[in-house]
């Protein structure tokens, strides 16, 4: 099938690869004039992992990421105020965890297919028509296309949910939470593999150094309603406002902001819809369900997404309905559980109070007593989740040293 697909981050490319591998044909969209990197760190776990490792990429997340060594809180002067030893992640895990930028795990799952796959970028979708048994794609490009599915894979603010899902334009709930990031390069102090952080109610700031001299930052608060910031310019005159003057380093931290060349700002929020799909046109990862960004999951659920989804449709032999149907049914509960953990989870990252940010400190040093990570995190971290085999043996349609064009040649001889 011709497969369109709206996005170009973690989720698109992941299911471009799964398409590929069940002999399918996509094309990849992308508003963005090239590949983005960059972007915050993420923790990677769980069964993004092990889809991770059957498609082959394990040792590449593994090389460009980081094995964090400690989470460190401290108060206004430095000083160490919480935090425990990041081994009780790795060891609430078996080891199967790491973190790295997410800009890194796309630009690897990108690898994967940039050479066997269309991508437009500087493009997006206008318009969306079924008819005919295809679905009619209207590029802002002023260029029109036909295809057999139409899949929004373009995250919490998809522009498919919001052409195709009309209806459901309730679906993002807010939790009250904005956050920021950004890179600079030179920063000092610098801890290694320590992601240290220091919060005052309703706002915390974190640093994490990385390769190459560089520092990566976030900035979290709380806002009673989303905040309207259009401009670059805007967004880093909410940040001044908010942590100005708050203490720590956050005055050196909000300049080299005012020096980095991009960042990102964005509101925190759920996204909720009575169903993943509608006719020949289905939505992908954050754009379908957004556990959150506080989530820390949210990159390996789009993963599994894209491997069931292009799961269920071999399995469904062309049938988008049904595979629609199953592949909504098989996930549901298991994203449930994430968003009602996500929104437990989030007053954890900016606790409202003084007595909240101090009942948090002192949560995560008990972390560091015998037994008690290993009774927390095993629970909140595990996926009750089962994966299906679906077909593992290498389809003739990838082969890593063919080209795209090469294939199709190939193919329709």
């Amino acid at each position: 099938m011709r497969v369109c697909i709206s996005g170009a981050g973690v989720a698109g490319p992941a299911l471009a690869y799964w398409l590929l591998h069940h002999g399918h044909q996509p094309t990849l969209v992308e508003i963005a004039p090239h590949f983005r990197r960059g972007g915050y760190i993420i923790d990677f776990w769980g069964r993004g992992y092990d889809i991770a490792e059957r498609m082959g990429i394990l040792p590449r997340l593994l090389d460009r990421g980081y094995h964090v060594r400690e989470i460190r809180i401290v108060d206004e002067a430095g000083r160490k105020a919480g935090g425990f030893d990041a081994k009780l992640l790795a060891n609430a895990l078996r080891g199967r965890f790491v973190s790295l930028p997410r800009g890194e795990l796309a630009s690897i799952l990108f690898d994967t297919v940039k050479d066997h796959v269309e991508t437009l970028f500087d493009n997006s979708i206008a318009s969306v028509a079924e008819a005919g048994g295809a679905v009619r794609v209207d590029f802002t490009s002023g260029a029109s296309r036909e295809f057999d599915l139409l899949i929004g894979a373009d995250g919490l603010h998809s522009n498919v949910r919001r052409r195709v899902f009309l209806q459901d334009s309730k679906a993002e709930v807010f939790l009250g939470y904005h956050v920021a990031a950004f890179e600079a390069t030179g920063y000092r102090p610098r801890d290694e593999l320590t992601y240290v952080s220091f919060s005052r109610p309703g706002r915390q700031i974190a640093r994490f150094a990385m390769r190459d001299d560089r520092t990566v930052f976030m900035l979290i608060f709380t806002s009673p309603q989303p905040i309207e910031a259009p401009t670059a310019q805007a967004q880093r005159d909410v940040l001044r406002a908010t942590f100005g003057g708050m203490g720590w380093e956050t005055d050196a931290i909000l300049s080299a902001l005012q020096r980095a060349e991009s960042f990102y700002f964005d509101r925190v929020s759920q996204i909720h819809l009575p169903g993943w799909s509608r006719g020949r046109v289905a939505l992908l990862g954050d754009a379908a369900h957004c556990p959150s960004l506080l989530a820390g999951e949210g990159c390996a659920l789009a993963i599994v997404d894209a491997y069931v989804l292009a799961g269920e449709l071999a399995r469904a032999d062309g049938d988008h309905t049904a595979a629609f149907l199953n592949y909504e049914s098989r996930l549901r509960d298991f994203i449930a559980d994430k968003q009602h953990a996500a929104k437990r989870f989030a007053g954890q990252f900016a606790p409202r109070t003084t007595l909240g940010v101090l009942a948090r400190n002192w949560a995560t040093k008990a972390m560091n007593l015998p037994g008690v990570a290993d009774l927390f995190l095993g629970r909140a971290l595990r996926d009750r989740l089962d994966l299906p085999d679906y077909q593992l043996e290498p389809h003739p349609c990838i082969l890593p040293s063919e080209t795209r064009d090469q294939r199709c040649t190939r193919m329709n001889q």
